[in-house]
């Protein structure tokens, strides 16, 4: 083993598995490894993964095959795997992956890294960890790992993973809600993350208060299906009184996490679901100073007949119904939202019916994403019978539609002034700096001298695009 072992972790998919890659780098630093300037001086690559869509599978596979063969030339160097692919294919992934020097599931991740990483660098290979509740821990070789080898991950390690330890950055991510119910049609999520499970608020808000101490402003609350937070075997603690009377656990969660952590003065939350757009949730955005205007939801279609088949569990006027009280509620507000093309048995008729919608809803943004079949999900034994050239047209148009909608939507700041969180520079400019607003627009503009990231500015905006706004800051 390496005297100093150095890691570099690439991830894939949502804002949820970047949380998991910060607290597995936090891990393995609390451990002794060092985080490489690159994966060309990485001793240890991980590879956290993505199941929702077969080309994010694609793309980790890919991924994980370039690393192996580099062993070529690097025969020391541990590869491993984590993330919903993990707990998807389970130990095939050996087979599709030769040389791959471990596999273990997002929830098992965390307690197990340290453990399989150091076993990895003294020569271990194909070793396989589940998510489990402590039942069964890891396989190696055709043999099990003990439980005394501190591979399990139980309840209780679930319920406190603590925060990434990382250098000061302005926005960050916590979880509050682990795995999901839903069981919707084509979403493989709750087969590879598990059931619901809600952390404690104690544990959130620790969580919370670490990010701020680490320079974080903006904190967005992750969870599958977010609104369903405290819903299922959960209890909030009866010594957690709401001085603003809510009854419902996430409107009290954000009450709670913005009352014990001002330091945090932007608190998010996604993905939303219309059941849980309820009139206390829409009261808490609208009087919690800390709470953003802006919330993600998805809508997926606009077709009863497709939500249905679906099993999203609502239909486009319940849908819309929800946003109009949004809306109502909260002044300003910014909503975006994914849409799926394709769906098995999609007619011209559902898709057009989709384009009305989305029109109505009046969406900030969208993401478009075509539809592919997920082993081991309802949706997948139907046949894909869209054609892919169909998909790409389709996914084309509500591309288009949504530039338009999201000029509109972006129009009407032209001339205003908004606080924007300060981020560093641009992407695309580096000579100007860019930043959001609460509705997470990203706005450009001209820095001044001494602007440092996670600084709150006011910019005046001076135009915009369909997905950014144009300013100069007020000074």
């Amino acid at each position: 083993m390496p005297a100093h072992p150095a890691f570099s972790i690439h991830t894939y998919g949502c804002q949820m598995n970047v949380r998991d890659s910060d607290l597995l780098a936090r891990r393995l630093r609390a451990a002794g490894f060092a985080e490489a300037a690159s994966e060309d001086e990485a001793d240890v690559v991980l590879v956290n993964s993505c199941s929702v869509r077969e080309k994010a599978e694609e793309k980790a596979i890919g991924k994980l095959g370039m690393l192996c063969a580099a062993r070529r030339d690097r025969p020391a160097l541990v590869v491993g795997l984590t993330g919903c692919m993990a707990n998807r294919l389970g130990p095939d992934v050996f087979g599709l992956v030769p040389g791959l020097s471990f596999s273990v599931g997002p929830r098992a991740a965390g307690p197990a890294i340290v453990g399989l990483v150091r076993r990895a660098l003294d020569g271990a290979k194909g070793m396989f960890v589940p998510d489990t509740d402590g039942r069964t821990v890891a396989r190696s070789h055709g043999h099990t790992i003990e439980q005394s080898d501190n591979l399990a991950v139980s309840r209780s390690d679930r319920q406190t993973v603590g925060p990434c330890d990382r250098a000061t950055a302005p926005a960050s991510f916590v979880t509050i809600l682990f795995g999901c119910n839903q069981r919707c049609s084509y979403c493989i999520v709750p087969s590879v993350r598990g059931g619901e499970e809600s952390r404690d608020p104690r544990a959130i808000v620790a969580e919370v208060r670490e990010e701020a101490a680490r320079g974080a402003k903006d904190v967005c609350l992750l969870g599958q299906s977010v609104m369903r937070y405290g819903r299922m075997g959960f209890a909030w603690p009866e010594d957690l009184p709401s001085p603003m009377g809510f009854s419902e656990p996430l409107p009290r969660l954000l009450e709670y996490v913005a009352r014990e952590v001002p330091e945090v003065r932007r608190l998010r939350f996604t993905s939303g679901h219309p059941s849980g757009v309820t009139d206390e949730l829409v009261r808490a955005m609208r009087e919690i100073p800390a709470v953003c205007p802006h919330l993600h939801l998805p809508m997926q279609s606009g077709s009863d007949r497709i939500l249905r088949e679906m099993r999203r569990g609502y239909d486009s006027a319940r849908y819309l119904a929800a946003v109009r009280r949004l809306r109502e509620g909260v002044p300003d507000i910014a909503i975006t939202t994914d849409i799926i093309v394709g769906y098995p048995g999609e007619t011209e008729e559902d898709f057009e019916a989709t384009r009305r919608v989305m029109e109505e809803a009046g969406f900030d943004n969208a993401f478009v994403f075509k539809y592919s079949p997920r082993p081991g999900t309802p949706s997948s034994l139907l046949e894909d019978d869209v054609p892919d050239k169909e998909k790409r047209r389709r996914d084309q148009v509500l591309l288009a539609d949504q530039d338009a909608r999201g000029q509109r939507c972006n129009d009407r700041w032209v001339g205003r002034t908004v606080e924007v969180l300060a981020e560093g520079p641009s992407l695309r400019n580096p000579a100007r700096w860019s930043g959001r607003t609460g509705q997470n627009k990203i706005v450009v503009f001209d820095p001044a001298p001494g602007l440092r990231a996670g600084d709150f500015v006011r910019v005046s905006v001076s135009s915009a695009r369909p997905q950014t706004l144009y300013g100069e800051l007020v000074l």
